[in-house]
């Protein structure tokens, strides 16, 4: 049976003021389904950390929505907890193993695998654990990731089968030892355990839009802190099941896109036919400077300095991944026909269309002008093109995602920096494809700098090997793998009254 079209969604940089995302996703999707289409949708499953910090639900919103929405949003079925069961029994093995004679001669300064957790708390991200006395193990300094930045998530979503998932956990670098020789999660005999985790949340989850239209939700790695995308496995299905799916990639183009395009189509042989870009007026006020609360206010002067933001994106996934795309703008009450027509006029100088959605108030039918453009967009010749080429050198890679994709001007590392990447290099990783984690707000790696800033300089913090999920971290600026909760949590709002579940939104 042939594969059916793959659409990416994705959107400028993210604003406080919000753009839709996920909500267009879902939009789009009814939407196809609503012209005569057979289209499912692909979306990431969420994680408690952006549902109790900031974010708030991630299942879409007002008519185009994903249900049951509580239960999505709320450890759903459990996939996130077995993800992190199966990343904490590796590292329980890894402290256990030096507690037991230290057989494999694990250099515990050495200890590369972190435990998780599915909430943001700034204070793991620095420990020591093995306090206590010789019974409570060997104290080392430790730390905490989110889930989503797990390795073991990363693997759950890029794997093919349950063999290729025990094979990917099995490769798993844990540790060095005194002579710095790699210990893998095989050499504990680890992966068989963490496979048994992992076998059942390894099928996908099928939910409905509230247009009763078929969503696979699965998987769900951060884009800024890691590759960004639902499963491999999931999308695979929908492509043998529908003639058309509608999937998203996390945060802006210059992020998920680039990771969807460079780490999961790479790997999985996947390649999107058409694409979406998600903007809103008012976010696009905000990268024109505009403060949050005065962005209801008709301001084209500002809006025309936002642009930018938006041109860069497109310019991004025309011009560099060669994918052919339209500008959906999710409209609001506030928006002027006068703004309106301002994108619409810089789109067309891109030879870009763009088309008003009102999926959120009307559902499928007011995303039905964007599902019949993105039908001709698909019927388009592609010219897909990754950002670089799998034997380009480590770094390399990471200066043309820099460059291209960011346009800095250069990335700075320190000497330990280079000698890591250089010694990656020499122990045959060269070929693996590189995942940046940065802040999702800038194009640059300081979240202050909104529009398209240029020329500007990508720090290197850290770097890391993921061997398994068979990609190299590259940690830049200020970004952290364990977020932490904001001055006044979403928490705080989220309650049960009278039995039912409030302040998701």
């Amino acid at each position: 049976m042939p594969d059916g079209k793959l659409i990416l969604v994705t959107a400028i940089s993210p604003t406080p003021a919000g753009e839709g995302k996920t909500t267009t996703t879902v939009g789009l999707g009814d939407a196809l389904n609503h012209i005569g289409k057979k289209a499912m949708i692909c979306l990431r499953e969420p994680s408690l950390g952006p549902v109790f910090g900031v974010k708030g639900g991630a299942a879409g919103g007002g008519y185009a929505q994903i249900v049951p929405m509580e239960d999505i949003n709320l450890h759903f079925t459990g996939d996130f907890s077995a993800i992190a069961l199966a990343n904490n029994l590796l590292a329980a093995l890894v402290d256990n193993h030096i507690y037991h004679g230290n057989a494999l001669g694990i250099d515990s300064r050495r200890v590369q695998w972190k435990r998780v957790m599915d909430m943001n708390d700034r204070a793991l991200r620095k420990i020591v654990n093995g306090l206590g006395g010789p019974g409570n193990g060997v104290p080392r300094e430790d730390s905490f990731d989110i889930v989503v930045a797990s390795e073991v998530m990363a693997i759950f979503c890029l794997a093919r089968s349950l063999d290729d998932l025990k094979a990917r956990l099995a490769n798993i670098v844990v540790a060095y030892t005194y002579d710095q020789k790699p210990v893998r999660a095989k050499d504990l005999n680890a992966h068989g355990a963490m496979t048994v985790l992992l076998k059942d949340a390894l099928a996908p989850n099928l939910v409905q839009t509230l247009e009763n239209n078929p969503a696979f939700v699965h998987g769900g790695p951060f884009a800024n802190i890691a590759h960004g995308c639902n499963s491999v496995i999931a999308t695979r299905a929908a492509l043998k099941l529908a003639d058309y799916v509608v999937t998203e990639a996390g945060f802006g183009a210059d992020l998920g896109a680039e990771k969807f395009i460079d780490i999961k189509c790479r790997k999985s042989g996947l390649r999107p036919s058409a694409a979406v870009i998600v903007v809103t007026v008012r976010a696009m006020k905000y990268h024109g400077h505009v403060p949050l609360n005065a962005l209801t206010q008709e301001d084209c002067a500002a809006l025309d300095k936002g642009l930018v933001n938006l041109e860069r994106h497109v310019e991004n996934i025309t011009r560099v991944y060669g994918i052919p795309c339209v500008v959906s703008i999710n409209q609001f009450m506030t928006d002027t026909p006068a703004e309106i027509e301002l994108i619409k006029k810089r789109m067309q100088a891109l030879g870009v269309d763009v088309v008003l959605a009102s999926h959120w108030a009307e559902g499928g039918k007011g995303a039905a002008a964007l599902a019949h453009r993105v039908v001709e967009l698909c019927e388009m010749p592609s010219r897909f093109q990754f950002v670089y080429d799998e034997h380009d050198s480590l770094w390399e890679k990471i200066n043309k995602i820099a460059k291209r994709v960011y346009r800095a001007k250069e990335v700075a590392a320190d000497l330990k920096i280079h000698q890591q990447i250089q010694t990656l290099q020499d122990q045959g990783y060269g070929h693996y494809p590189i995942c940046v984690a940065k802040t999702q707000s800038s194009f640059s790696t300081d979240p202050t700098l909104r529009g398209a800033p240029e020329g500007h300089v990508v720090t290197i913090r850290e770097i890391r090997l993921a061997a398994g999920a068979e990609f190299i971290v590259a940690v830049c600026g200020d970004i952290m793998t364990m977020p932490g909760l904001p001055k006044v949590p979403a928490a705080e709002r989220i309650d049960l009254v009278d039995g039912k579940v409030v302040g998701l939104f």
